[in-house]
């Protein structure tokens, strides 16, 4: 279609009737039920046939309609034999609603007058016309957002209910315009890449309109955009099927092209059109950081590396590596010659720090899902492994110049997936170690500045006019600070800062440091003597809080833990903490929050065993800081889970928390500190604290169920159980392996968490702890029942129920009672299934908040239980309930998962379309997260529902996924697959 006009319908611009009843007060709604207001009352529109009288008119462009005419409209070629008297009567009853001067009588006839402003049509048409317009200008992101508040428009179908055959040829344009436009809109998200999120609609809308063939090759696109080949080429075949049983044709050429396209792995077709995505998604990343105004010397490296860089518009992709001690200013020197280069590289710069120099270097294929993102590809298209993503990554960059500065490599491993695979772009790269084995690579060894060079930075910081007077001095700082870029810079800061001292003072400070710095196997010994320099002069608070925030590990830390930390009311931490910015010696990360460099954290950890007198205070700063965080985090599992008793056994925590008050400040707190939640629990085991580190990892639970933070909630879990292993602290332990058996359960790994469950139950028996005791028969239940382990699943479970009962924890109770009704389901007792779900939704209605995610965790156990019964209506809205309080609590497994359950339920009526719909949702939610297992039952479920809206073909290809995955796992579920997959019988003629 070259226009989306929509139907002739079109309603002219008119000047508003005048008076109290002008028709800038009256709105009228055409595209859904037939509706009128006047401001905000709502207005009677009368019978089915006045309603569509007042269609009549309002269809009309404004002009008169003739006594004839309308009464073609409401009853065609079979009008009663008083019609006439029936249009003056509705004509007269609407004029009484409307107004004299809204509806008129002339020549015979009737006419609405009213503006353009007034008819929810008009508006949606000249919407279309705007983004008509943008998508011509090249603009697609508006032209979308146009389309979508037009649709946005339609309230169900139009002109609903209305009668007579002038309604109903209108009802049918109108309807054949939205899926235009559906297809328009649907077309413009394929091109700026969000095809996975396309699917799910996409199927919906073939199972609706099974013989319209654009629907079919925009999901084929979609499918094979989002790597499902072979299910993109089984909608052909459906497609081809279907219209040759139909209609007795072959599918249109553009089709058959499409087929072939897929077919030859065509990577233009995989590639989205090349144009701006939507407003938050960048795709022409420009992520260098700033460079520094008083940038010195280097200028032998920078016409070298700018060379270099240059080379990237010829044939071949340029790599750069730089290599030097910590503080020569490698990333100094990358980021300025990488702003130089910015000219050749027009497509953008993508910029990361790999922090190789820590104890946990970044990870490729986080880097790469970082770096997609900032290229505009959607988190649904991202694949999970490093192979997948660096080949996605390559292929995006592909015709592109685009520079990457790939800052603080840890080695050539880390960073050979993130290097671009092309021509016109460019690779700058910063370390500690020469890069030999980074094939291609230019490399660059970086000393430590020259000493006109070192003087000129010295100068450009303290100013001139102080240096020119005591020059020798100043050479003296310089020599001392080895010519070393960092530590220059630091000393410099600090006297800028204070007038009061000559340059003469710093040199005499620095007299009797040690001088051998620009020796380059003094290695980490020169870094360490050159950050003495910045340290020797803070004020002996600012030292304090320098050494005590480099015990906390993490990768930054918000203002309220740092003030925590050291013990200090915020104020007072804000004011320390910003005057070590000023020094450099800390980084601000962005407001209210703070970080080291890798290296400067390492030397703030030396000064706190050198200085830090007595030692007892560096564990008392991790004790605070441990309290802070377990307080806190206790505070937003109590919002989230109101009356469970695992908090009355937590240990005692002496500093306070945090207090939130809205749930969602709350869940704001916990996913952003998620980070330094577990890395803390991981420290604080090591250090003496497993205890309360076991609390901490059950305090963040949420974590690990959110499927976006398991590996880490995993790694935490497992750091802490071995460290409280070594310590003999049974119950640390116990509640350790406890969480570990839960987030192992959550990632599908079951075997692996029952063997954890069966230890993490011996501890809880050693220590007679009320918590595990309770909590791991509960896992195991739940284990055992995804495992069709039925019997040993219904002993756990009522073990786990007489524990919480003993315990009075009345929440666990009701998670005890929602878990058995699943293995009663299962186990053909849906009556009593029934009634356990009601009774656990019961104990969380009356103790818990109705927004508190336990309780959908009962709605959800009560909805498939219903489901078995055959009351589907009342399934439905338990599980929609508990979807809605999964998505607002940010667990992202559940909600997913819930979508699954949706999907069966509909299976279970006979509404194949929506099942389909549903399980591809919980796809694209499930996407790397839930364990192959999940993945396998959802792919089971949407192949069933494709098979009943006709897609077989399709149905097949889910089918044989999810088979492969339960044969490698061996599941059970893969003898109903086979049965799925197996031909029906022929029958035989006796």
């Amino acid at each position: 279609m070259d226009r989306d006009d929509g139907p002739r319908v079109r309603v002219p611009e008119q000047r508003a009737p005048q008076g109290r009843t002008a028709g800038t007060e009256l709105r009228f709604a055409v595209l859904g039920p037939v509706r009128a207001w006047r401001g905000e009352e709502a207005l009677a529109s009368g019978s089915p046939q006045q309603r569509a009288l007042l269609v009549a008119l309002l269809l009309r462009d404004g002009r008169t309609a003739t006594a004839a005419e309308l009464i073609d409209a409401l009853w065609g070629d079979d009008p009663p034999s008083q019609a006439l008297a029936a249009v003056r009567t509705y004509a007269s009853r609407l004029r009484k609603i409307l107004g004299q001067d809204t509806l008129v009588s002339e020549s015979g006839g009737y006419a609405i007058r009213i503006s353009r402003e007034a008819l929810d049509l008009t508006l949606a048409q000249d919407l279309a016309a705007e983004a008509e317009k943008a998508r011509g200008g090249g603009d697609r992101c508006q032209a979308r957002t146009l389309i979508n508040k037009l649709l946005g428009l339609w309230d169900g179908e139009a002109l609903a209910s209305v009668p007579g055959p002038y309604a109903e040829n209108q009802r049918t344009s109108l309807e054949e315009w939205r899926l235009q436009l559906t297809e328009t809109r649907l077309d413009m998200d394929l091109e700026v890449g969000c095809h996975a999120e396309a699917v799910s609609e996409l199927t919906a809308l073939t199972a609706a309109h099974p013989l319209r063939e654009r629907l079919r090759e925009l999901l084929m696109v979609a499918l094979y955009r989002s790597g499902r080949q072979a299910e993109a080429l089984a909608v052909y075949a459906d497609t081809r099927r279907l219209l040759a049983e139909e209609l007795g044709v072959d599918p249109r050429p553009e089709l058959a092209q499409l087929q072939q396209r897929i077919l030859q792995a065509d990577e233009e077709l995989a590639r989205p059109v090349d144009e701006p995505a939507p407003a938050t998604v960048p795709v022409r990343p420009a992520q260098l950081p700033a460079t520094v105004p008083d940038f010195t010397g280097r200028a032998p490296f920078v016409t070298e590396l700018g060379d270099r860089l240059a080379t990237a518009e010829g044939s071949v992709m340029a790599v750069s590596a730089l290599a030097g001690i910590g503080g020569v200013g490698k990333t100094t020197l990358a980021v300025h010659v990488a702003h130089r280069a910015r000219p050749h590289f027009p497509d953008g710069q993508l910029y990361v720090d790999l922090q190789g120099a820590g104890a946990r270097a970044a990870e490729p294929e986080t880097v790469l899902g970082a770096f997609l993102r900032a290229l505009g590809t959607p988190d649904s298209a991202i694949p999970d492994s490093l192979d997948e993503r660096a080949a996605l990554y390559r292929s995006t960059l592909d015709g592109r110049r685009i520079l990457v500065l790939l800052d603080n490599a840890h080695d050539a491993a880390q960073i050979r997936p993130l290097l671009p695979g092309t021509a016109g772009c460019a690779a700058l790269v910063t370390s500690r170690v020469r890069m030999v084995d980074l094939a291609g690579a230019h490399l660059v060894d970086l000393d430590v500045m020259s000493p006109e060079e070192a003087l000129q930075l010295f100068t450009r910081i303290v100013g001139n006019e102080r240096v020119t007077s005591e020059r020798e001095a100043a050479l003296d700082v310089v020599a001392a600070c080895g010519f070393l870029p960092l530590a220059i810079r630091i000393a410099a800061s600090r006297l800028a800062a204070r007038r009061t001292w000559t340059v003469s003072v710093l040199a005499s400070k620095l007299a009797d440091e040690r001088r051998r710095l620009d020796e380059l196997q003094a290695g980490d010994l020169a870094v360490k003597a050159t950050f003495e320099l910045g340290y020797g002069q803070l004020e002996p608070q600012q030292a304090r809080a320098f050494r005590l925030l480099g015990l906390a590990d993490g990768p930054d830390i918000s203002l309220a833990a740092a003030a925590a930390l050291l013990n200090l009311e915020t104020h007072a931490a804000e004011d320390l903490l910003e005057a070590l910015v000023d020094t450099s010696l800390l980084e601000s990360a962005a407001p209210g929050r703070y970080r080291y460099h890798d290296l400067v954290r390492l030397y703030a950890r030396a000064c706190a065993e050198r200085d830090e007198q007595p030692p007892v205070e560096r564990e008392l700063a991790l004790s605070r800081l441990l309290d802070f965080y377990l307080a806190t985090a206790a505070g937003v599992y109590a919002l989230e889970r109101p009356g469970e008793r695992v908090l009355d056994h937590f240990s005692r925590t002496e500093y306070p928390g945090l207090t939130f008050r809205v749930r969602e400040t709350a869940l704001d707190w916990l996913f952003s500190e998620s980070s330094g939640l577990l890395a803390c629990a991981r420290q604080s085991a090591g250090s003496g604290m497993p205890r309360r580190a076991s609390d901490l990892l059950m305090a963040v639970v949420d974590l690990g169920e959110s499927g976006a933070n398991s590996h880490q909630f995993a790694t935490a879990a497992k750091a802490v159980s071995e460290a409280a292993r070594a310590a003999g602290d049974a119950r640390a332990e116990g509640r350790a392996r406890t969480m570990l058996t839960h987030v192992l359960s959550v990632s599908g790994r079951f075997a692996e968490a029952e063997s954890e469950a069966r230890r993490a139950l011996e501890l809880g028996r050693l220590a007679d702890d009320p918590v595990s005791l309770a909590q791991v028969p509960n896992q195991r239940g739940i284990v055992a029942l995804y495992e069709n382990r039925h019997t040993d699943a219904e002993t756990h479970l009522t073990q786990a129920l007489a524990a919480f009962r003993a315990d009075g924890n009345k929440p666990g109770e009701a998670s005890a009672l929602c878990n058995l009704s699943r293995v009663h389901l299962a186990t053909g007792r849906t009556a009593s299934a029934v009634d356990l779900a009601q009774q656990g939704v019961g104990i969380y209605e009356t103790d818990a908040s109705g927004l508190a995610l336990r309780l959908a965790n009962g709605k959800y156990a009560l909805g498939l239980a219903l489901t078995g019964t055959g009351r589907t209506g009342l399934a439905q809205q338990a599980l929609t309930e508990a979807m809605a309080i999964f998505r607002d609590s940010r667990q992202q497994l559940w909600h997913g998962m819930t979508l699954f359950r949706l999907a069966e339920l509909h299976l279970a009526i006979r509404q194949p379309a929506h099942a389909a719909s549903h399980a591809e949702q919980a796809l694209v939610i499930l996407r790397g997260i839930g364990g192959e297992w999940r993945r396998a039952n959802v792919l089971t479920a949407l192949g069933r529902g494709l098979a009943g809206i006709g897609q077989t073909d399709r149905a097949q290809v889910c089918w044989n996924e999810a088979l492969s995955i339960f044969d490698e796992l061996g599941s059970p579920e893969a003898d109903a697959v086979r049965a799925l997959l197996a031909p029906a019988p022929v029958a035989r003629a006796s």
